[in-house]
Formats: C-alpha cells, structure tokens, sequence
C-alpha cells in the first residue's frame, strides 16, 4: 500500500459489515417479511463483533422493521467490552438520507448510549427540529447524498470511534463498498433457498457496471457450525 493511502486509512475508522444471508444471496424476502433467519450462533456473533467495536451503523428504516437496539448483548459481552478498555455501551448511529424516522421505533424508547443520525440537506426543517429533540447529534453530511468518507471521519474525530460495525441494510452497505470504506466483510451463509429477483441482497445499489470496478476481498477464513458457514473477507489493498 502506498504511504499517501496508509495516511488517508489512519484517518478514518476500521469499518467492519456483518451480514447473514441465504445461500442463493439474499438478506430477507421480497416483501421484507423475512429479515431475521440466522441461527443463535449467528446471533452471538453479531454481539460478538459489537463488543470490539466503538459504533454500530445500521440504516433507519433496516432497525424500524428489525425493531434492534443496537444494543451490546449485556453480560459477558458488556465484560468484554470492559477488558478491552472499551465505553460500556456502543454508540449508535443510523443513516436517513432523507430524515424521515419513525421516533416510535423501539431504539429511541432507550437511553443507554448516544443515537447520532446521519442524513443529507434533503431532511426538512420540521424533521431536524423534531429529530434534534429526540437525539444525541443529527449531522447533515451531504446534499443529496451522504458523504460516507466526511461521515466516517467526522466519527472518527467528533466520537473517537476507530472500530466501525456497519450492519446493513443493502443500500447502506452498497454506499460503503462504493465509497471504499470496508475493511473487513464477516458474511454467514444460511441454508434457506428465498428467491425473488426483488429480494434484497448485501449490497444493492447501482452496483459494478464491470468486472474490472468490483471491489476486491480475500477470503481469511470460514468456519461451519452446523448448517451455517461463518466467512470472514479482508479488502484487497492496491497501490
């Protein structure tokens, strides 16, 4: 790697994503009925990469339907955390490019570490007045779009946060793949068939027009637990 790309990486977080995905590719149903069908071993890996990291980053609308907390697990994953010299709690933040947010969704009735959302100068007054009321921050980080790479770093400097834990939805994912933000991709395989060209997968998007664009990992290593397959992916440095 060169010496300007190892300066540009200590200036942002170590971003990690996890997913659980069926083995034709997908994260949920067509009709999102069906979001969560990982095994308790899977479930104990989420919190698991939850007790290393500084935040949790998940898009708005993925924790409204997924009714998460972010939370850290409790018990020996909160000692975990603790050994490691890490805050009890992870900070939490979600991604609304629009700001439009259900403040009756189950993350805001608690109160155990910060909620910061990330959103666009798309989010209407009414909404940042009402979301700024009900939150830790709301950083307006870009236009139309976010700006993932300034959002990342502004964790980074703002919050401290080293270790990133991004845990989807698709789109959130497919923005920072594009962005070049993902060091690390831990994937488990599930063995459900769902189908469905509308089915969301890990990263959707606009995606690679060719090959020659696709972002590269290297498989670390892989693990079977019963039916699942436990995959961890390194980025494929250039330069």
């Amino acid at each position: 790697m060169s010496l300007s790309i190892r300066a540009n990486r200590g200036r942002l977080p170590f971003v990690l994503v996890n997913m659980a995905m069926t083995a034709d590719g997908k994260i949920a149903t067509a009709n999102r009925a069906i979001h969560s069908f990982g095994s308790p071993r899977d479930l104990r890996h989420l919190y698991e990469l939850r007790a290393t990291t500084d935040a949790v980053m998940c898009g708005a609308r993925t924790v409204e339907i997924s009714r998460s907390l972010l939370d850290n697990g409790g018990g020996r994953f909160t000692r975990r955390r603790l050994r490691q010299g890490l805050a009890e709690h992870n900070l939490r933040v979600l991604v609304s490019g629009s700001g439009t947010i259900d403040l009756d969704a189950d993350i805001f009735q608690t109160c155990f570490s910060p909620i910061i959302i990330l959103t666009t100068a798309r989010i209407t007054q009414t909404n940042l007045i009402r979301l700024r009321k009900a939150v830790h921050e709301v950083k307006i980080a870009g236009q139309k779009e976010i700006n993932f790479r300034a959002a990342v770093r502004w964790l980074r400097t703002k919050w401290k946060v080293q270790r990133l834990l991004c845990e989807g939805g698709g789109e959130l994912n497919a923005a920072m793949f594009a962005a070049d933000l993902v060091d690390e991709v831990h994937l488990t395989i599930c063995p459900q068939i769902f189908g469905g060209r509308t089915s969301p997968t890990i990263a959707e998007g606009e995606g690679s027009p060719r090959l020659a664009l696709a972002k590269q990992y290297k498989l670390n290593s892989i693990h079977r637990s019963k039916g699942e397959l436990f995959t961890v992916f390194s980025r494929v440095n250039s330069g």
